[in-house]
């Protein structure tokens, strides 16, 4: 005889000995006891939870000749026939691949005949989701009032997909998730027929891992004896089925935590050596992080031993509730992001790092914080340091060496640090501005006198410097004035025209203007601009900004009228 496979050696013969159903169960009992059975059933629910096995027991029950409390015997000729499916009473049939209108047409024709041996001929049709409309409309006369001698149960997982002219006609049976207490009892019943020594530790991962299908426990169960060993342990089950070590996803997820990059480094080099699937390995993160955030929540935790416990506790007790969930939303975006990418590696080792940087932790003291903006400053790196950006990446030039300079940072500490009297949890945030833009003006290496007057033609000059060849042509000839203590005014003696209106309003020139004029006169300010010329010829105007623009470019021009 062939080998069969656990979960077929294994499949429920009688309603008691269904696992987690009872609900379902009790109630079928009554109706064959009762003779009350339909003519239509729907059983509903995830995988491996009983619908099929529960199908066939309905189908034994209501044709044995010698049913006990709602339950087939499993002796008589009728059922043993069912059992090895010689009986053609009992028709299965997988609508999968049979989900034409030709195929129901053949049940619609077939129903008509008397069975052959049993009481009533049964039609089961599973993952009945799959027919066609077409199919569905073909069922729907014969669903409703079929002969006396013919019963229908349908089986689906996903019961939304069926028209609500099947559903109606229909008693509705919805199988539920096993319980992890329900799926380790029938798998200890199936070690000791099957003479396997498990751990109970091993029972309780393949149970989480299982997720509710009973199917899936007794096929993870299979896996690991059929290295011949019926010897099966939690490392055993890990290694089978591709669970990496607790300590390096613990490793990984700890350095991100604690904005640690070189460990976060480390970790991925480790998991990539080892040839780990990285896809699997995110998931793994993501499922930790779960943990923790569940943990913290609500103490309790399956899958872990008290070890494991005692140090993910540590590790939520660590870090706030807030983090946690937006950890998991940006690893999963990660994952997102990795699913069309062609370099995967790159990607899940710049996510580290960027998880690493993500933010200044919210305890950190000031000089923590400009530590830490001394180090990015030095590695051109962003940060957010309360909404407020520090971004050294469009900064190639030596200024950022020597913005990177700790003489720097320690000036502004000390400042800092000696003249406020504040504590960690209740920051100056206007120092702390302050001391962000001082930064951004060294990095820039503009540095302002305090009178804009004065500082407004070397900006212009450096506007050109710097490539920005438009917007220097349009603001020659300028004045800027301090209107009040907010804003400065941009004076056009010459006039503006609609072309220069237009490319001074972009936003991209008013935040550059903003942020020269506010580094001028130390302190945040806004700009103004103030047409202070008299009638100008529009047209005339265009053609001298193009000339201009060409003039200033290299560029040769003739403008034929």
């Amino acid at each position: 005889m062939g080998y069969t496979a656990l979960y077929r050696k294994f499949r429920p013969m009688t309603f008691s000995e269904m696992v987690g159903q009872e609900h379902i169960t009790r109630t079928l009992k009554n109706q064959i006891i009762q003779n009350r059975v339909g003519h239509a059933y729907l059983f509903n629910g995830g995988r491996g939870t009983g619908k099929t096995s529960s199908a066939k027991i309905l189908a034994r029950a209501i044709n044995c000749l010698n049913p006990k409390d709602g339950e087939p015997c499993n002796e008589c000729e009728i059922c043993r026939a069912a059992i090895n499916g010689s009986l053609t009473d009992i028709v299965e049939m997988d609508a999968a691949s049979n989900n034409s209108v030709e195929d129901i047409r053949g049940i619609r024709e077939e129903v008509n005949f008397l069975p052959t041996k049993a009481k009533y001929r049964v039609y089961i049709i599973d993952e009945v989701h799959m027919l066609s409309p077409g199919a569905f409309n073909a069922l729907l006369k014969t669903l409703e009032e079929p002969p006396e001698h013919v019963k229908f149960i349908l089986a689906t997982t996903e019961p939304q997909r069926l028209p609500a002219t099947i559903l109606s006609r229909c008693q509705r049976f919805d199988f539920k998730r096993i319980q992890n207490d329900n799926i380790k009892k029938r798998l200890k019943i199936v070690c000791n027929e099957s003479k396997i020594e498990v751990t109970e530790g091993a029972l309780d991962i393949i149970a989480v891992l299982a997720e509710g299908a009973m199917r899936d426990a007794l096929s993870i169960l299979e896996r690991c004896i059929q290295d011949g060993e019926n010897k099966i342990d939690e490392d055993k089950i890990k290694d089978l089925v591709g669970i990496p070590k607790l300590e390096v996803v613990e490793g990984i997820i700890n350095a991100i935590l604690e904005y640690n990059i070189d460990g976060a480094i480390n970790a991925t080099n480790e998991i990539l050596n080892q040839g780990k699937d990285i896809d699997n390995f995110l998931w793994e993160m993501i499922k930790y992080v779960k943990d923790l955030l569940i943990y913290k929540s609500c103490k309790k935790l399956d899958l872990y031993t008290e070890a494991e416990l005692k140090k993910i506790e540590e590790n939520s007790a660590k870090v706030e509730t807030e983090r946690l969930v937006k950890l998991i939303y940006d690893l999963s975006e990660l994952q997102n992001n990795m699913k069309w990418s062609s370099q995967k590696t790159i990607l899940f080792q710049a996510g580290m790092i960027k998880l690493c940087y993500k933010g200044i932790k919210e305890d950190d003291t000031i000089e923590e914080r400009l530590e830490k903006i001394e180090k990015a400053l030095k590695e051109g790196i962003n940060i957010n340091l309360n909404n407020n950006i520090v971004n050294t990446s469009e900064n190639k030039t030596g200024s950022l060496k020597q913005a990177g300079n700790s003489p720097i940072y320690r000036e502004i500490r000390d400042t800092n640090i000696n003249n406020t009297n504040i504590t960690n949890n209740n920051i100056n945030n206007t120092n702390i501005t302050q001391n962000t833009r001082k930064i951004t003006e060294k990095a820039s290496g503009f540095v302002g006198t305090g009178k804009i007057e004065n500082d407004w033609p070397k900006i212009v000059k450096d506007l050109k410097q710097n490539g920005k060849i438009v917007l220097f042509t349009n603001l020659m000839n300028t004045k800027a004035v301090e209107l009040n203590d907010m804003t400065v005014a941009i004076q056009f003696p010459n006039g503006m025209t609609p072309f220069c209106r237009t490319i001074l309003d972009k936003q991209e020139n008013i935040r550059e203007l903003t942020k020269l004029v506010s580094i001028s006169c130390g302190k945040e300010m806004q700009i103004k601009y103030m047409d202070t010329s008299s009638n100008i010829n529009p047209e005339k105007s265009l053609e001298d900004d193009i000339r201009k623009i060409a003039n200033n470019s290299d560029i040769p021009l003739d403008i034929i009228e």
